[in-house]
C-alpha cells in the first residue's frame, strides 16, 4: 500500500508544480493557482515523506488500487485551481475530470475572454491524460487483463516481450511518438494562421483526443479549410495504436486489423454522409466532404471538436453519429470509447457462433491478428460489454430521476462513458453545454467519465470487499 500512496503523491505533486507554472506564465486568476498549486504540493510532499520510508513491492491487486486511485486523485486535485478561481465545486470537479479523461464535455461559456491560465490549465491536463492512458492502456490494463485488454500484447508486443517491463518500454516509446507529433501539430497550426498559444493548447488537446477549444466555437471559430483538414489528420492519428507507430518506425509496415477497421469504417461512413448530405442538403461536395470527415473523425476518435452542429442535419444524422459515438478509436490510442478491437472480437465470437448452429460438429477457431483468442479474453469482451450495458442503464435512469430529459440523460450518459464529449439535443449537443444540469447530475456524469476511461473493470473491481480482503 504504501508504494500505492506514494505514487498519489508523486502526482500531486507533478499537478502542484504545473499550476505554479501556469500562474508563473500568466497572472490573470488572482493567484488561484499559486494558492492551489502550494496546497497541492504540500499534500504531495506530505504523502511522499510518509510513504517513501517504507515502500514494498507493487502487488497485482496494488496495481489495480494504483491505477483506480491515481486517475481521480488528480482529477480532484486538477479541480482546486478552478475551484479557487470561481467555479462551484461540482462544475470544478466535472471540468477536470472531463479535462484528464479527454472527453472535453464543458460546463463553460465565454470561453473566448477566459483568462489564459484557465485555457492553458484545461489544455496541460488534457495532455497529461492523453500520455497517462497511454502508459495505462499499453503497460497496465494487458498486464491487467481488463476487459479482453490483453489482447493488446498481441499487436504491440513481438515474441517474448509480453511481460510488464516490455510494455512499459513500449509505452516509453510510443510517449515519444506522442510528444512529436504535438509538436508537428503545432506547428502546422501555426502555419495556417493560429496564434502561438492557440497553435500550442490546440495541439495538445488535438493530440490527447480530448478536445478543448479556447472558443465557443470550438474548432469552427477557424474558418480555414487548411486547419479543418490538418485537424482531422491529427484527430485521425490521436486514434490510431501508438504502437503501432513504433512497429512503422521499426520497419514493420504491415497495418493492424484495428486500424484497417477503422480506416475502412471512417472511409465508408464519411463517404455515405456526405453523398446522403450532398443529395438532401444540396450543399457543395467538397465543403461537405471536409466538415462531414472532420464532425466523423472527432466524434469516432472520441475528440470532441465541432465546426458545425450536425445535430441540425436532421434525426438521421442525430442517429448516425449518436451510434458512432459508442465506435471508439484503436486500443493503444489517447481515443476512448468501447475501442475496435472489441467490435472486431465481438462480430467474430458472433460469426462464430452462427458457423457452429449450422456446422456444430465443426471446429471454428476464434482468431485475432492470426492467433487463436483465448476463452478468457473472450470472457472478459463479453464482461466489458455487460458491464458497459448495466453502467450506461443505471446511470441514464438516475440522471432522469434527478429531472434530465431523457435524450440528455441517455446521450449525456453514453459520450461520459466513451469520453467523447458532446452528447445530442438543444442541451448539450455540439451548440451548447453542459452548465445548465444540476451539481448532482454533473458529479455524477464526471464519474461516468472516470469510468469509461478505465474501463470500468479496473475500478468495479477495487469495490469489491473480497478485493480488500485479499489486498
Amino acid at each position: 500500500m504504501s508504494a500505492v500512496i506514494f505514487v498519489n503523491g508523486l502526482t500531486i505533486v507533478l499537478f502542484g508544480g504545473l499550476m505554479v507554472l501556469c500562474n508563473l506564465l500568466y497572472h490573470d486568476t488572482g493567484g488561484a493557482f499559486l494558492e492551489a498549486g502550494l496546497c497541492a504540493l504540500a499534500m504531495g510532499g506530505a504523502l511522499l515523506i510518509v510513504s517513501a520510508g517504507r515502500l514494498s513491492r507493487l502487488k497485482r491487486l496494488h496495481t489495480f488500487l494504483l491505477t483506480a486511485s491515481v486517475w481521480m486523485t488528480a482529477g480532484t486535485v486538477s479541480a482546486l485551481p478552478l475551484w479557487l478561481w470561481r467555479m462551484s465545486p461540482a462544475d470544478a470537479f466535472f471540468e477536470a475530470m472531463s479535462g484528464l479523461t479527454t472527453t472535453g464535455a464543458t460546463v463553460l461559456s465565454g470561453l473566448d475572454t477566459l483568462p489564459r491560465s484557465v485555457l492553458l490549465w484545461r489544455a496541460m491536463i488534457q495532455s497529461l491524460g492523453g500520455i497517462g492512458f497511454i502508459v495505462t492502456g499499453i503497460a497496465l490494463l494487458p498486464f491487467l487483463k481488463v476487459g479482453g485488454m490483453q489482447l493488446f500484447r498481441t499487436e504491440s508486443s513481438d515474441k517474448g516481450e509480453n511481460e510488464l517491463g516490455s510494455a512499459a518500454r513500449f509505452a516509453s516509446a510510443s510517449v515519444g511518438v506522442y510528444v512529436a507529433l504535438i509538436l508537428l501539430c503545432t506547428l502546422l497550426y501555426g502555419l495556417g494562421g493560429m496564434s502561438d498559444f492557440d497553435a500550442l493548447t490546440h495541439a495538445l488537446t488535438t493530440m490527447a483526443s480530448g478536445g478543448y477549444a479556447n472558443y465557443d466555437a470550438s474548432f469552427g471559430h477557424f474558418d480555414s479549410a487548411y486547419l479543418q483538414w490538418v485537424c482531422t489528420l491529427f484527430m485521425l492519428c490521436a486514434g490510431l495504436p501508438f504502437a503501432w507507430y513504433i512497429k512503422v518506425l521499426r520497419g514493420k509496415r504491415q497495418a493492424s486489423e484495428q486500424v484497417r477497421m477503422m480506416l475502412l469504417t471512417l472511409g465508408a461512413v464519411i463517404l455515405g454522409l456526405t453523398l446522403w448530405r450532398v443529395e438532401t442538403a444540396h450543399t457543395p461536395i467538397f465543403e461537405t466532404l471536409r466538415i462531414v470527415a472532420f464532425s466523423v473523425v472527432s466524434v469516432v476518435t472520441t475528440t470532441g471538436f465541432a465546426v458545425e452542429d450536425y445535430t441540425a442535419w436532421g434525426p438521421f444524422a442525430v442517429t448516425a453519429f449518436l451510434v458512432l459515438t459508442l465506435v471508439g478509436g484503436c486500443t493503444g490510442s489517447t481515443a476512448g470509447g468501447v475501442k475496435a478491437m472489441r467490435w472486431i472480437v465481438s462480430w467474430r465470437a458472433v460469426r462464430v457462433r452462427l458457423a457452429t448452429m449450422v456446422r456444430p460438429h465443426a471446429i471454428h477457431p476464434l482468431r485475432y491478428e492470426g492467433r487463436r483468442i483465448a476463452p478468457e479474453v473472450l470472457d472478459g469482451v463479453i464482461g466489458f460489454f455487460t458491464l458497459f450495458a448495466l453502467t450506461f442503464g443505471v446511470i441514464s435512469v438516475v440522471l432522469t430521476l434527478l429531472g434530465v430529459d431523457t435524450l440528455t440523460a441517455m446521450s449525456g450518459t453514453l459520450t461520459a462513458l466513451c469520453n467523447v464529449g458532446p452528447g445530442v439535443g438543444a442541451i448539450i449537443g455540439p451548440a451548447g453545454s453542459f452548465a445548465p444540469l444540476d451539481g448532482v447530475s454533473k458529479v455524477i456524469l464526471a464519474l461516468a467519465m472516470y469510468l469509461g476511461r478505465l474501463e470500468m473493470l479496473t475500478v468495479f473491481v477495487v469495490c469489491l470487499p473480497r478485493f480488500w480482503q485479499e489486498v
